[in-house]
């Protein structure tokens, strides 16, 4: 018998080149010096995958990347994490995805090569996977225009296959906004946007004007706000619940994705919404507790232990 993966992820995967303790931002012609740097796995997708498949949940990951050291690195970092890598495809012809990350305190600038994870496509997914699986997530639409014209479509076979599903469209890079949520979120269980992308992508005065134009589109949207914690709307009702505040950032890198990974942790073991909130906002901090978006979670005890020195978490 096939193993069961709880969860598909479908997505982009690149390493970061991550410089901290920046001394100011570069300008053209000059030279400015970063105290710290790490090379960690990178991407949305790959983030929230390794800390979901660390939280104790069963995941495979669908994915292309080179056949460069850069692409060693993600299968070595996923394969520490016990995410299944058989339906990532190395190509020869590609390099393996890279973004450079500068950061200052809680914000960052990044430049990406998206190499490999262009040319993803849906016919490189193998729908069989859909029967072995409670849940598919896919993250990064804008940074893979090989699949992006068969979101829909993969969404609608993972839920006539029985599946929930969640979406994070992360940042458009080119700021057009060319999602039509009318039509895709249909098709999401939850949607997973922070503030900044949900008002852009609804072209929205505020967060309430926006989440009232995605409302009769999508069962749970979660809406990440930073320091401010979360909105969640469920059919319509919306809950704020305050952020775990970290007064110690290490890096905000991968926090959202680590919220994502919360969140969908509860959600395949059929927690209410609430609780799958809360999870979530811990998850993103725990994540700002270590650089890169990965180094918090070693294991589930591992990322209790942080959230009950660090936060004074109770819960189990």
């Amino acid at each position: 018998m096939a193993q069961i993966n709880e969860v598909i992820v479908v997505g982009e995967l690149n390493v970061d080149l991550i410089l901290n303790r920046i001394a100011g931002f570069p300008e053209i012609g000059k030279e400015i010096l970063a105290q710290d740097m790490t090379l960690t796995l990178g991407s949305s997708s790959a983030i929230f995958a390794s800390n979901l498949s660390s939280l104790g949940t069963r995941v495979a990951f669908v994915g292309m990347i080179g056949t460069d050291q850069f692409g060693d690195l993600v299968l070595t970092s996923l394969k520490s994490k016990k995410v299944n890598t058989d339906y990532i495809i190395r190509r020869d012809d590609l390099n393996t995805g890279a973004t450079i990350v500068l950061n200052f305190e809680q914000d960052r600038a990044m430049i990406t090569h998206a190499g490999a994870m262009e040319q993803l496509s849906l016919r490189d997914i193998d729908e069989n996977i859909f029967k072995h699986a409670k849940h598919l997530h896919f993250s990064s639409f804008f940074l893979q225009p090989g699949i992006r014209p068969d979101v829909e479509e993969m969404f609608r076979k993972a839920k006539s296959s029985g599946l929930t599903t969640s979406l994070d469209i992360q940042w458009d890079p080119e700021e057009k906004w060319q999602f039509d949520y009318r039509k895709i979120l249909p098709y999401v269980d939850v949607f997973l946007p922070n503030e900044t992308e949900l008002l852009m992508l609804t072209r929205a005065g505020d967060l309430d004007a926006a989440l009232a134009r995605i409302s009769k589109y999508v069962r749970i949207a979660a809406v990440k706000l930073g320091s401010r914690g979360s909105v969640v709307m469920e059919n319509g009702r919306k809950n704020h619940i305050p952020a775990f505040l970290n007064e110690q950032v290490v890096d905000a890198i991968g926090a959202g994705d680590s919220f994502n990974a919360g969140f969908i942790y509860q959600l395949v073991r059929n927690k209410p919404v609430a609780e799958c909130q809360r999870f979530a906002n811990l998850t993103g901090a725990v994540s700002t507790t270590a650089a890169g978006g990965t180094t918090a979670f070693r294991d589930y005890a591992g990322v209790m232990e942080i959230a009950r020195k660090k936060f004074g978490y109770t819960g189990g």
